[in-house]
């Protein structure tokens, strides 16, 4: 009944329902008069099964108008500060957790004028040009081809802040056009990890975009697509349950990071490699602060002979020299605060290895700093590498210089922990 009500094609039926099982967990759509109502899993709602397809928690986000759903006002829906339970989310949307839902999203999207990201909601209206589609990217591009102009592509998950408008500034300087990618990329996180909580806020993200302007340019074009466009096969979190093309950089995504995350680089590779595909961009930038993706990524242009040159920009930091994250946004003040430690850190990393150059002694020097202001089991690793091979160093030759590369575990507001990670190149 709900799938022949979905897909009915009658005038009677005021309503459609998408819902879209994305990242193992269901994000909902209401399509309404052209309107999106979205349904997201909130930071402190992560469900403990990954495989558990239903949204524990929600409320209606963006663009809400209590009067186009009146009869959820039993649910709780109608307000935005109330959250309805489990038993209402499934009363209203009629969902069992293990319904495969690909069939009827093919069919939904075939037969919807709306050519939204499912991720993400419709922006206010914006000069910048919104694609969602490989093919009207690729349309795009090839206008600029035949006036012969650049494109420089700053691909981030949104969340914007400070150090992505760094890079953006960093391609309008250097490229007659820019685009800038929003994608929360599922495959370069683990079952367990925060992918449905990660930061979202669409149109926070194209105001500030809006809001650059360098040498009279400006954000041309913002790609935003599903991820159905992205994973046509499905993005199962579970690397043993995922179908199609991937990318590994081997020998660069195993340490560090990839220690920890083992399926993060592989994520990283296979979305970039889609992304320069698309856009074919004659520059590409990228923050140091994610400095092990820096050195996969410049690998895997190298090796797979894609044309676009890699840009890497210094991070950007907070006053007290916090790197700045999306992330962030989990933190309390105090822990922003304590958090300085970890720059703080890797400054006093630098003043040793000036006086000597032995990786244990550096280490210790940043170790013993983070220990001020948080325990020393909550940091992951403190690692002297190559700047190039990313090998793990005894002795910092002097004339090479290394990276000095960390992640800690902080205390975040949902009384539990997030991963900072943070660099310095000696």
């Amino acid at each position: 009944m709900w799938r022949e009500s979905c897909t009915s094609q009658s005038p009677n039926f005021p309503y459609s329902f998408l819902f879209l099982a994305v990242f193992d967990r269901v994000h909902t759509l209401l399509l309404f008069n052209d309107q999106i109502y979205v349904y997201i899993c909130k930071p402190a709602d992560a469900l403990e099964q990954p495989r558990f397809c239903f949204i524990v928690q929600a409320r209606l986000t963006a663009y809400t108008a209590t009067s186009v759903l009146p009869q959820t006002s039993r649910t709780g829906m109608a307000s935005r500060s109330r959250w309805p339970s489990t038993r209402s989310v499934l009363h209203v949307f009629n969902l069992l957790p293990s319904y495969n839902l690909s069939p009827l999203l093919r069919t939904v999207r075939h037969n919807c004028t709306v050519a939204a990201a499912a991720e993400v909601p419709e922006s206010r209206k914006s000069a910048i040009q919104i694609l969602r589609t490989a093919a009207e990217v690729r349309s795009w591009r090839r206008e600029l081809l035949t006036k012969g102009l650049t494109v420089g592509l700053v691909p981030t998950m949104g969340a914007l802040h400070a150090g992505h408008m760094r890079l953006v500034q960093s391609s309008m300087r250097m490229n007659d056009a820019t685009m800038v990618s929003i994608f929360v990329n599922p495959s370069q996180f683990a079952p367990t990890e925060d992918l449905a909580s990660y930061p979202r806020d669409f149109d926070a993200d194209i105001e500030q975009l809006a809001a650059q302007d360098g040498n009279n340019r400006q954000v041309d074009v913002v790609f935003a697509p599903h991820v159905e466009e992205m994973y046509p096969n499905g993005i199962p979190l579970d690397v043993a349950e995922q179908k199609g093309a991937f990318v590994t950089v081997h020998g660069l995504s195993e340490q560090l990071e990839g220690r920890i995350r083992p399926q993060f680089f592989r994520g990283v590779a296979t979305v970039v490699s889609k992304l320069l595909n698309i856009v074919t961009p004659e520059r590409v930038y990228f923050g140091q602060k994610d400095v092990q993706q820096t050195v996969v990524v410049k690998r895997l242009v190298q090796d797979l002979c894609y044309g676009s040159v890699v840009h890497v920009v210094p991070t950007s930091r907070d006053a007290n020299g916090l790197a700045l994250s999306s992330r962030n946004a989990y933190l309390t003040e105090q822990t922003r605060q304590d958090a300085a430690v970890i720059y703080k850190g890797l400054q006093n990393a630098v003043m040793v290895y000036r006086q000597n150059t032995s990786a244990e002694k550096i280490i210790e020097a940043v170790v013993s700093t983070i220990a001020e202001k948080f325990d020393k089991e909550e940091i992951e690793y403190v690692c002297v590498n190559d700047k190039d091979t990313l090998e793990e160093l005894e002795t910092v030759h002097p004339l090479k210089g290394a990276i000095v590369s960390l992640a800690v575990r902080v205390p975040n507001k949902f009384g539990g922990k997030t991963r900072l990670i943070d660099n310095i190149v000696l």
